[in-house]
């Protein structure tokens, strides 16, 4: 094994990397801006001796919410060598979020873009901090602050530590009102980094569409399995951007990343191409030998996922279409980040159907049934984990009792369970089972049947009040066509040919323009429960 493969802080794969292949391509963005590992190591150097003489240290605690940027990089890698807590935050965060967070945490340094997609961080920033006494804040647009002779402290070197420092705080991406702070290690993140790697077989030669926010869990995870396989990140800092499918064509994508939301993109792009529609991906494109038009990203070699749930005929339609062994999705969250990751070899069925396998031995991935004993395989119950990727406890402390079951399991929350070769499926969640009179109705069965509808481009179900029955369950679809979209009888006859029970089928149907999601593609199923459940009652 690569020596690098058992650092544990992202400071040593910072330095290992560089000492490796320091002309090697670390990242590139959509504006064709590129840096390499030597680069990357020094300029990360020089951005934490001038944060040092500023105060920021060992001890001190930095919140921060840039876009995906090399800066942003560059400023995880700086603050990483001082040994500081860091706070990212989604920059899709206003005042009330961050305001609750920075009162949490209790930040010595507030850093935020300047005016950025519209909104103004600054005046966000001074707004909050005038109410936090000692709290400095620090714009960063295109330039971090550098200092290439100051002093700097030793190095972090809690590697082999029994119990390493608390290094991360990072808190939930908005699916519940309240954000929750969750306390990570260098550790706990690398292990997670770690197993991942391994299980999509990364390259150095590989290209990764690194499209979320970086400020995500995942985004740190990326970076660490960056520097311990020496593989490259194509940086996109707005998605919605009409740059964004060119840029990874043109920089070779070869894992496109990073979710379903994500993957519905590629795969529309690739069909504009087939019709010949104008569009950011629009330019002429050779045939294959069958006549279909030349893929999108003819490098690509799988479609890394998660955060979200993935219809099973994304994945085929995406491997028909612009080629690779299709979507790669792995399980996890921000308290245990990838679990569970499907690997490039794995049988199509499995990669269409479930999570993949554990990333390891070390996970205890077990299933709880409702009655509290363990489910055999096959058997649906609620995940609960054990693993080196488990958080260190919320920020705050008194929510970490009702997180853990008497054997010191994290309870997920998560309903799903593991087939006879311990593969991972996820079914719904402990609050996305509808109850209606008494019967169980999971939501992710639904959606992943009407996903294949035609007439329905998105889809959520959800449960609304219902004085009669407790619950009764609502379909929000996207239309494919807003000039002919679907109706109930068309949905109820779809979902009786595919032998759903009459109790499952939807008694509501709700048409919208779009479907609310996170920055990760989660849906936000709070949105949409209160939104329906008033129109229900007016």
């Amino acid at each position: 094994m690569d020596p690098m493969l058992e650092s544990a802080t992202l400071w040593s794969l910072v330095e290992a990397r560089a000492r490796a292949t320091p002309s090697a391509l670390m990242a590139v963005d959509a504006r064709d801006r590129e840096i390499r590992f030597d680069e990357f190591r020094d300029h990360a150097l020089a951005t934490a001796r001038s944060l040092h003489a500023k105060g920021i240290g060992p001890g001190r605690t930095v919140s921060w919410m840039l876009p995906t940027r090399l800066e942003s990089m560059l400023l995880i890698a700086a603050l990483a060598r001082l040994g500081v807590r860091q706070n990212p935050i989604l920059p899709i965060y206003r005042r009330r979020e961050v305001a609750f967070i920075v009162a949490q945490c209790q930040p010595d340094l507030l850093v935020t873009p300047a005016v950025w997609r519209g909104f103004d961080y600054p005046a966000m920033a001074r707004e909050i901090a005038a109410d936090c006494e000692g709290l400095e804040t620090l714009v960063v647009d295109t330039d971090l602050p550098e200092d290439t002779a100051g002093p700097l402290p030793e190095p972090p070197g809690e590697a082999t530590a029994e119990e390493p420092p608390i290094r991360w705080l990072f808190y939930t991406s908005g699916t519940t009102s309240a954000p929750k702070g969750v306390q990570h290690t260098d550790a706990s993140l690398w292990a997670a980094a770690r197993g991942m790697g391994r299980a999509l077989d990364l390259r150095a030669s590989d290209r990764v569409a690194f499209v979320f926010p970086c400020t995500h869990i995942g985004g740190i995870n990326w970076l660490q399995a960056g520097l311990a396989w020496g593989c490259a990140q194509i940086l996109i800092e707005n998605f919605a951007d009409a740059s964004t499918i060119p840029a990874l064509r043109r920089h070779g994508v070869t894992l496109a990343a990073a979710g379903t939301v994500f993957h519905e993109a590629y795969l529309e792009a690739q069909r504009r191409r087939a019709v010949g529609t104008k569009g950011p991906a629009s330019e002429a494109s050779t045939a294959t030998a069958d006549g279909r038009p030349a893929p999108l990203f003819p490098a690509v070699r799988a479609f890394p996922g998660g955060g979200a749930p993935k219809p099973p005929r994304l994945h085929r339609d995406l491997k028909r279409e612009l080629g690779g062994v299709g979507i790669l999705s792995g399980y996890g969250m921000t308290e245990a980040p990838i679990l569970s990751m499907a690997r490039p070899d794995d049988p199509d069925e499995k990669l269409a159907k479930t999570e993949g396998r554990p990333v390891s031995a070390e996970v205890d991935l077990r299933v709880v049934r409702a009655d509290g004993h363990l489910a055999r395989p096959g058997e649906e119950g609620e995940f609960r984990v054990r693993a080196p990727q488990l958080f260190r406890g919320y920020v705050d402390s008194a929510l970490d009792h009702d997180a853990f079951d008497e054997a010191g399991c994290f309870r997920t929350g998560d309903l799903g369970y593991l087939d006879e070769a311990g593969y991972v499926v996820v079914t719904g969640r402990l609050k996305d089972v509808i109850i209606r009179k008494g019967e169980n109705i999971p939501a992710r069965e639904i959606e992943d049947l009407l996903h294949e509808h035609p007439k329905v481009a998105d889809v959520a179900v959800i449960g609304l009040p219902d004085p009669r029955t407790g619950e009764r369950c609502c379909a929000v679809v996207v239309s494919s066509d807003v000039d002919d979209p679907l109706d109930m009888a068309e949905m109820a006859r779809f979902l009786r040919e595919r032998g759903v029970m009459v109790q499952k089928i939807p008694e509501q149907l709700e048409s919208v323009d779009s479907i609310p999601r996170n920055a990760t593609g989660k849906i936000l199923k709070h949105e949409l429960r209160a939104r329906h459940a008033r129109k229900a009652g007016d």
